[in-house]
């Protein structure tokens, strides 16, 4: 497994989630702890910052805390696996003989979330995302801060949980694929805060902002809170979202595109394990009229430079042992590692 990356939570028994079998939890509970040094910390980082990059505005995210997957059959009693990051091994085995088997270290290794591929209740099964509030400014002073790692020693003593210092905001990613199956890969920009020059996916961050906005609520985001935020509306968002972030960095309308299904959550170990929920959607149009449709320039077309098409057959075989491994940027790695684990394409295992 690359260092830089691992899988928190996989879903290759069902090939993947649809937004009907995936909730949220939202609490403050669930927000990052702080204290006056660290907040006076995070503050100066925050001004040094805004020194060299004025552009940059400290925009409200998503804290991921944990998750849990429940699964039943018919009308017999759940049986809930509870998987937060500070826990090492959990098993739980269902009545149905199903077992989840989750391993994590919380900023290092590989984390899996596995089902046996006997059972047959696909339709059964929920994840629930359990949330809190953080920002971009608490992300660059503690996980792209070089303090991580003693934050996250000081998180496991103060708090027994490593990851409760950090601001762990939630990205959004997609692995799509084109109708003549193609996979998308965008090179970034150097002007972008993270892995200028690599090769990534469509992505970014489901936004509080645009929850409150589609609930018609004007409001500065600063002043986002959690109680203003309704279950329903944060998980449209969350798949929403990644769809709007096709259409601004490929300029592919709405229209041309699938539904996105949920493939897992991977872990960007470069940000002391920053979590970013993937997604495969597939693209009704062949990979001459994306790149046509691309280098029209969408909405943030300034964040990368240059498309790329790798065949869903390399992609289902890259390895660090291919030379384009390298050019990925984490991100990408993850969701490339969470596609060929799920196939959500495929029929076969």
């Amino acid at each position: 497994m690359d260092p830089e990356v691992s899988l928190l939570l996989h879903c290759a028994h069902w090939k993947g989630l649809r937004k009907c079998q995936v909730q949220v939890e939202l609490s403050e509970r669930y927000n990052r702890q702080t204290d006056p040094a660290l907040e006076e910390h995070i503050e100066k980082l925050w001004k040094e910052r805004l020194a060299k990059e004025p552009w940059i505005f400290n925009g409200a995210k998503f804290r991921l805390h944990s998750f849990s997957l429940a699964c039943h059959k018919n009308s017999e009693a759940e049986d809930t696996y509870n998987k937060n990051y500070k826990e090492d091994v959990v098993e739980c085995n269902t009545k149905q003989g199903v077992t989840f088997s989750a391993i994590d270290d919380c900023v290092g290794n590989r984390a899996t979330a596995l089902a046996s591929k006997e059972s047959r209740w696909q339709e059964e099964c929920v994840l629930t995302l359990r949330l809190g509030l953080t920002n971009y400014k608490d992300y660059l002073g503690t996980n792209w801060s070089g303090q991580a790692e003693e934050l996250c020693r000081r998180g496991e003593m103060e708090f027994d949980d490593a990851l409760s210092l950090l601001a762990q905001p939630l990205g959004v990613g997609a692995i799509l694929c084109t109708v003549d199956e193609q996979i998308v890969f965008i090179r970034r920009s150097q002007r972008v805060a993270e892995a200028g020059g690599l090769l990534d996916i469509p992505g970014g961050h489901p936004e509080p902002k645009a929850v409150c906005e589609n609930l018609g609520l004007k409001i500065c985001e600063e002043k986002i809170s959690l109680v203003m935020l309704g279950p329903v509306a944060v998980v449209t968002e969350l798949f929403s979202s990644v769809c709007a972030e096709i259409r601004d960095e490929i300029n592919i309308p709405l229209n041309f595109l699938g539904e996105p299904l949920l493939i897992g959550i991977a872990l960007n170990h470069t940000s002391a394990g920053r979590p970013s929920a993937e997604f495969y959607i597939s693209c009704s149009l062949t990979s001459d009229q994306v790149k046509r449709l691309y280098l029209k320039g969408g909405a943030e077309a300034n964040e990368s430079t240059d498309i790329i098409f790798v065949s869903k057959k390399t992609v289902l075989q890259l390895d660090q042992t291919s030379n384009l491994w390298p050019e990925l940027c984490p991100s990408a790695k993850g969701a490339v590692l969470l596609y060929q684990t799920v196939k959500p394409d495929t029929n076969g295992d």
